[in-house]
């Protein structure tokens, strides 16, 4: 798979903090159909060793509408989840161990949560990096909110594809572009909303310029 960057400005995650397993299959359906061009699952407080089971129910899903499909936090199992990837977070492994358990040709991602870890990330030579939390997210309660000032000076100082992160949903998204981001991670948005799908377009149609 070519992991290229360019034409990916919205990358969803399946959170089962907001999805039941027995409803990711349905709602990963529903992501992609409405334009999500990367896709994450994240099992923070689920039992690692389930992770893998549910991961490949995914990833074939993933891999018929061509949309990369990470795993969060665990470089040790993306083999097993047929995985195009891993992300970690600034406490995890760092990402050229990542790179090296999660094997050749991987793309590995990196959560950064200032403009100076965003800076820092340049050495570490991650595939993209994500920026925030932007807004208070109940995803992330324990990270304060940076906030939109530093979105464009972080584009400016860091060439690599940045995604904002954080409390971003179709209400603010605009708002999160003008203040120059040019991709973004939406996450309960589109997750809560009664129709994922055509969330989904309406978020993509305010990114795509």
């Amino acid at each position: 798979m070519n992991h290229s960057f360019q034409n990916i400005c919205l990358y969803g995650i399946l959170d089962l903090g907001y999805v039941s397993t027995t409803d990711c299959e349905r709602t990963t359906h529903s992501m992609l159909e409405g334009g999500v061009q990367i896709l994450q699952l994240r099992a923070k407080n689920f039992p690692k060793e389930l992770v893998p089971a549910l991961a490949r129910q995914i990833a074939p899903i993933c891999r018929a509408h061509k949309v990369p499909f990470i795993i969060n936090d665990y470089p040790d199992i993306v083999a097993e989840c047929e995985a195009d990837g891993v992300h970690v977070g600034q406490d995890d492994v760092p990402v050229a161990e990542a790179r090296r358990i999660a094997g050749p040709n991987k793309i590995v991602g990196l959560s950064t949560h200032s403009l100076e870890q965003a800076v820092a990330a340049k050495s570490h030579a991650p595939d993209y990096i994500g920026f925030g939390p932007l807004f208070a997210t109940a995803t992330k309660p324990d990270y304060r909110p940076i906030g939109i000032e530093d979105i464009s000076e972080a584009h400016r100082l860091v060439e690599l594809p940045l995604f904002c992160i954080g409390g971003i949903k179709r209400e603010n998204l605009p708002t999160v572009v003008a203040a120059g981001a040019r991709r973004v991670v939406i996450v309960s948005g589109i997750l809560q909303a009664t129709d994922p799908a055509n969330y989904t377009r309406e978020c993509l149609a305010l990114l795509e310029p």
